[in-house]
């Protein structure tokens, strides 16, 4: 109880990347730049997708909660990190620390979730093109995404909890760029094994459904695709598909490594590297990877550029 109440006055020191790099001024402004560009292009994608009528489809309502899970995740970590470097203050209170956790794990969980149902969305549309506005009718698109975060805050919160609840009775430093499961257990003074074993089970348990989901989608996609009369609607449909498994790819690869590998096969160094691509990176190159490659959203922007230019000069 001495050392859980030490921890809840004093908090911790998160030892990010950017305090352990060669060059941290080079890395910060490398961060700062892709924060920047994760900022702007979630909001425009955003802005296309709220405002342009043609995007008010089932496809571009998963797409936009997506760019808002991206738009929260990022700034959940990256602010904090940045000011910590200019002010050499690093630390984070306990409770601060319970709060970037939960937020952390309940975005991540969402949109976990939230790719497997955009998978469903794509399998449907291709496969099923008749009954698309049957069964992906708005009540059933706003259910997925309710079950995506109510899912996900649930399980954040009991795994925020519990966490938290051990002895902390080690140097508070956190040796990782954020304050997650993993890099918290090693500073507790009581026996985890078990903890670590279930947050492992129950790691796979909520990846490994959702990724296999994904891949069934994409497999009954393909053959679909391969018997496609027209090349122009073939070609549409993997471009489409593509931008999507780019996105499921680089989440899953982030995820599965810091939630699925054992704790023993990776070092801080790398997780905190790994921990910077999902939350830093991913979330700048999510919103180029789909508007890029899509005409209608990139139609969509031009025309709120247009409506811009136009009310600037009137």
């Amino acid at each position: 109880m001495e050392h859980w109440n030490s921890t809840l006055e004093s908090g911790f020191i998160l030892i990010g990347i950017l305090n352990d790099s060669l060059s941290p001024e080079l890395l910060c402004a490398t961060v700062t730049v892709l924060y920047m560009l994760a900022l702007t292009s979630n909001c425009l994608l955003l802005l296309a997708i709220t405002t342009d009528a043609r995007l008010h489809v089932p496809m571009y309502l998963l797409l936009g909660q997506l760019s808002l899970m991206d738009l929260l995740f990022t700034s959940v970590v990256t602010p904090k990190a940045f000011m910590d470097f200019l002010l050499s203050e690093n630390t984070i209170s306990f409770v601060g620390c319970a709060l970037q956790m939960f937020l952390a794990l309940t975005l991540g969980g969402a949109e976990d979730l939230l790719l497997a149902f955009m998978a469903y969305d794509r399998y449907v549309a291709i496969c099923h093109p008749l009954n698309y506005m049957v069964l992906m009718r708005p009540r059933v698109c706003w259910l997925m995404v309710a079950t995506s975060w109510i899912l996900a805050s649930l399980s954040a919160i009991v795994y925020t909890v519990y966490t938290m609840h051990y002895p902390f009775c080690k140097a508070h430093e956190i040796s990782h760029l954020l304050c997650e499961i993993p890099p918290l257990l090693k500073l507790a003074c009581a026996d985890t094994s078990i903890y670590e074993l279930t947050v492992y089970v129950m790691g796979v348990t909520f990846l490994i459904p959702p990724l296999v989901a994904i891949l069934a989608s994409y497999t009954l996609i393909l053959l679909t695709v391969l018997h496609m009369p027209s090349n122009e609607g073939r070609q549409k449909a993997l471009v489409t598909c593509s931008s999507h498994l780019t996105v499921v790819g680089m989440f899953y690869g982030a995820a599965t490594f810091m939630y699925v590998l054992p704790s023993s096969l990776h070092s801080p160094k790398q997780d905190n590297i790994v921990s910077v691509f999902y939350t830093i990176v991913t979330p700048a190159l999510n919103p180029l990877i789909y508007s890029l490659r899509n005409k209608e959203v990139m139609g969509a922007l031009r025309r709120i550029l247009g409506r811009y230019m136009l009310w600037t000069h009137s």
